[in-house]
């Protein structure tokens, strides 16, 4: 029995030792140098080659490398009888909420808009935004959604949420369903996405959300790239709808050096670090989970694949 990282470009080195150090009984191996194939029996992915799944007649369960699964999900050599999970550690949690607060607090005290003035010589201060004038809106209130509600709630912010079903957090507003979306936009001035990514939330981040927001409103993206229509944020700024945006994910990675968000000085641009894994954190996660697997039991932070997470 071995247990299989996989992905295009990645080093494991760090993964595979912390896995080696959580329990040393473990055979652990590194695609594509896999002795033999039959014997996986539980693969780790992240942004894995198309249908390389299929290779592993043996499979009990594959594990995400992060909170996202789309990439699996969107894999129909995967067997369905094959049970995906997820990788989320209070680590991931705790550096998704300071990143959000962290863009902000960069947009209420005009961080960007310093770091231009520095780079030009100019001296000119600008009035802080108040934090009762930045309610903010977070769309997907799973594990990380409720993290960074709870400690922007906790630094004094106006928070809702909007979600599939209603949400029980202390100091936020739960908003739910289509019904429900617009009461929610119509509260939000600061937009937060971390909704998962599914065939219903592809594109989701258009111009008819944007124009329902309170304007001119701001966009943080920290869900997935695909949940943005690139064309639509551009036409939204142009438009007076949306003033800043900060990106912490993109349609294409790494984002294309002829891209046109590199020359909208109203974006931010983070190269996909929210929210990244630390070896030791993944490790436990994920010989918990290989464990289970080998046994039969319930997988934590299992997908339900009806839903897409």
């Amino acid at each position: 029995m071995s247990l299989l990282l996989i992905a295009k470009n990645r080093n494991f080195d760090s993964l595979k030792k912390a896995l080696l150090e959580k329990d040393p009984n473990l055979d652990v191996e590194i695609w594509p140098r896999v002795d033999k194939k039959e014997r996986v029996n539980f693969a780790v992915c992240w942004n894995h080659p198309e249908k390389v799944l299929r290779n592993y007649p043996n499979l009990r369960a594959v594990s995400s490398l992060g909170a996202g699964v789309n990439h699996l999900l969107d894999d129909k050599s995967l067997s369905e009888d094959i049970p995906i999970c997820r990788l989320v550690t209070d680590s991931l949690q705790e550096q998704m909420a300071e990143y959000v607060l962290n863009a902000i607090v960069n947009y209420r005290l005009h961080i960007v808009d310093y770091f231009e003035n520095k780079r030009k010589g100019v001296w000119e201060q600008k009035s802080t935004i108040p934090k009762k004038h930045t309610p903010v809106g977070i769309m997907g209130l799973g594990e990380m959604g409720n993290s960074v509600a709870t400690l922007l709630v906790q630094h004094g912010y106006m928070v809702s949420g909007w979600s599939r079903s209603k949400k029980d957090i202390e100091g936020l507003t739960s908003f739910a369903g289509k019904e429900e979306l617009d009461n929610f936009l119509s509260e939000t001035k600061i937009m937060v996405n971390l909704l998962p990514l599914t065939n219903e939330t592809k594109g989701f981040l258009g111009l008819d959300l944007f124009k329902k927001l309170k304007q001119p409103g701001y966009l943080i993206n920290v869900g997935r790239g695909d949940h943005l229509v690139e064309e639509d944020l551009i036409y939204a700024f142009d438009m007076g709808y949306l003033e800043g945006a900060c990106l912490d994910v993109f349609e294409e990675e790494p984002l294309p050096k002829n891209h046109s968000f590199w020359n909208r000085k109203q974006i931010m641009i983070t190269p996909h670090i929210a929210a990244i894994t630390p070896a030791k954190k993944a490790a436990e996660v994920i010989v918990e989970n290989y464990k289970r697997a080998m046994s039969g039991m319930e997988l934590l932070f299992e997908v339900d694949r009806d839903k897409g997470y």
